[in-house]
């Protein structure tokens, strides 16, 4: 994003340019400026065209709606968005989770985007992004890498030329393999050529050398056209692909299976509709939700969780802030007014929005010129999109979704955390079998994990005359059994039993539970004439024990005075404590 603004700009209020971020840089926008966001949003341009289309069809819905859900995005992120290279807009993920929740009609997937952009929306005004925060990493890779599986085997029947093949994963398989004999020689021949076309190109812009400004102008020349050529590739391999197709049908022999028609013109701007037609009457909205179910929350929370985690990575690079809770808002209306105009649900692209940035986008202004020619391509070119072959779409789609399945992960996770293989190995493998039940199930097992870790903090335990307890966290109601145990079979169970110093250093905060269990190990403690004093105790958890009022409770500013003291002894002397000896009204009578 630009920098700051300079001395001597006017300045809106700030409550408008913090809810408008448009305001914070269209005031000192430059023809520079312009030239590079024209050339971005053109690339992206063409990079989100046939993106759409295939889309599309793995969200199971006719493909003009993989464009009609692509440039609302790209015109409300330009005035609500907080950084500069996100595209908005279908994406592979967004699609698969649409082909699961709106069982693949374009009446359930409007209203889901409708409903999704006002969760979004309550989110961002309410400050409750929170939620994303307990989708952990491991959720994440596992479900991006079966998500990329599963997108990309779905594919296979295009790029093979098979029909009737379930939607279901392992159905899937099963009956491609059982009906591989049936393969289409032209689709699989043009399927193959356009994935080896894309794979090159991938790799021949990976390493690409910067040409340097001191370079003679025809080498210059040739590195803008290998770079665009190989930015644009998805374009080019499908116009390559509509060309061939072309030339078949006027020859009168077509070896492929087209798209078919796709519906001229712009979508009306219209309402939602908020009930569907059945063979037997109507579905109403109720109904409706009933069916969407859990989908309500995957989809909004994903959106959310991929566009922020989108805009942090190129945030990080390119040395700006976002705002995640003017990010939440974007979305929000881009959701809700792209269902106008008979969107799916969108998110941030990664795709897109790392082409975005290398083609040198200064402003969100960019995604007006990308919407600007997606809605050229639906006033103008949808009559020549029925020559594009579903083979060339699928090979797009692979290539788009094959970069997100990180083998790496799992090593990565063996090496440092093992634990963590839980989770995603859960998310991973269930994911194959329903998308929701993968996202829930990884959930909640990092919720488990990350409770365990709580119900059993670290606990550090020195021996000596005095028995030195130190956690190493703080402490909340399911850890206290656990800390009781130890201490009682560790000072109790010796000859003779000693006393205990609990060393709070790194206890943060504490609950009722705990005071109230602490206050029973007191007085366990005293019954075998032994005690329990707490040293190096922070503010917050000494008021609270304070205002307990907990029987014999004995506090030493450090724990070299409590071992100088021996402890704590009841009725010993040494450096006057903090004490409390009124009667506890924690304790049953």
């Amino acid at each position: 994003m630009p920098g700051p603004r300079r001395r001597g700009q006017s300045c809106p209020c700030p409550g408008v340019r913090a809810r408008l971020p448009v305001l914070r840089w269209l005031p000192r926008y430059s023809l520079a400026w312009l030239q590079l966001d024209l050339v971005a949003g053109l690339t992206v341009g063409l990079t989100v065209v046939p993106q759409a289309l295939a889309y599309a069809e793995v969200a199971g819905l006719p493909l003009q709606y993989g464009l009609y859900s692509s440039f609302m995005g790209c015109f409300v992120y330009c005035f609500l968005g907080t950084a500069k290279d996100v595209t908005l807009g279908p994406t592979a993920i967004m699609s698969l989770l649409v082909s699961s929740y709106a069982f693949h009609e374009p009446v359930y997937a409007i209203l889901l985007a409708f409903l999704s952009g006002c969760i979004q929306l309550a989110m961002g005004l309410l400050h409750l992004g929170f939620p994303l925060d307990f989708i952990s990493y491991p959720v994440i890779k596992g479900f991006t890498s079966a998500a990329s599986i599963t997108i990309s085997f779905n594919q296979i029947k295009n790029i093979l030329g098979l029909q009737g093949i379930p939607r279901q994963f392992f159905l899937q398989v099963y009956e491609t393999l059982r009906r591989i004999g049936e393969t289409r020689a032209g689709d699989a021949v043009l399927g193959l050529a356009c994935l080896a076309a894309l794979a090159g190109l991938r790799a021949m812009k990976s390493r690409l050398p910067r040409a340097a400004r001191v370079e003679p102008l025809a080498a210059r020349v040739s590195y803008l056209i290998v770079w665009t050529s190989a930015t644009a590739r998805n374009a080019l391999v499908v116009l390559f692909a509509g060309l061939v197709a072309y030339s078949f049908q006027v020859m009168g022999s077509q070896p492929l299976t087209l798209t078919g028609s796709i519906p001229q013109g712009l979508p009306a701007f219209r309402l939602p509709r908020f009930s569907a037609a059945a063979p037997n009457g109507t579905v109403p909205f109720r109904s409706m939700v009933e069916d969407m179910g859990v989908g309500l929350a995957v989809v909004p929370l994903m959106g959310l969780l991929e566009t922020i985690a989108i805009a942090k990575a190129f945030a990080s690079q390119n040395d700006y802030r976002i705002d995640p809770n003017q990010e939440l808002l974007a979305m929000g209306f881009a959701n809700i007014l792209g269902s106008f105009v008979s969107s799916y649900p969108i998110t941030g692209s990664f795709g897109r929005t790392a082409v975005n940035a290398q083609s040198g986008v200064c402003t969100p202004a960019g995604g007006l010129v990308t919407g600007a020619l997606v809605l050229l391509s639906l006033a103008y070119l949808t009559s020549l999109f029925c020559y594009i072959p579903k083979a060339a779409l699928a090979a797009v789609i692979i290539s788009a979704v094959v970069p997100m399945f990180d083998a790496g992960i799992f090593r990565t996770l063996w090496r440092v955390k093992r634990l963590d293989l839980v989770p995603l190995c859960v998310t991973f493998l269930l994911c194959f079998w329903e998308v929701q039940y993968g996202i829930v199930a990884g959930v909640l097992v990092s919720g488990i994990l990350l409770l365990y870790s709580i119900a059993r903090p670290p606990v550090k335990v020195s021996e000596g005359d005095v028995l030195l307890v130190q956690p190493g966290s703080s402490l909340h109601f399911p850890a206290i059994e656990c800390l009781r145990d130890t201490v009682c079979s560790r000072a109790l169970a010796a000859s003779p039993p000693r006393s205990v110093i609990l060393d709070c250093r790194h206890v943060g905060s504490i609950d009722y539970t705990v005071v109230a269990g602490l206050a029973e190990l007191l007085q366990e403690l005293r019954k075998h004439g032994r005690s329990l004093a707490f040293c190096s105790l922070q503010d917050p958890v000494l008021q609270v024990l304070l205002s307990a009022e907990l029987e014999g409770f004995q506090h030493f500013p450090s724990l070299e005075e409590a071992e100088r003291c021996g402890g704590a002894e009841p009725g010993g002397g040494g450096a006057a404590p903090f004490t409390s000896t009124s009667e506890s009204s924690l304790l049953p009578a």
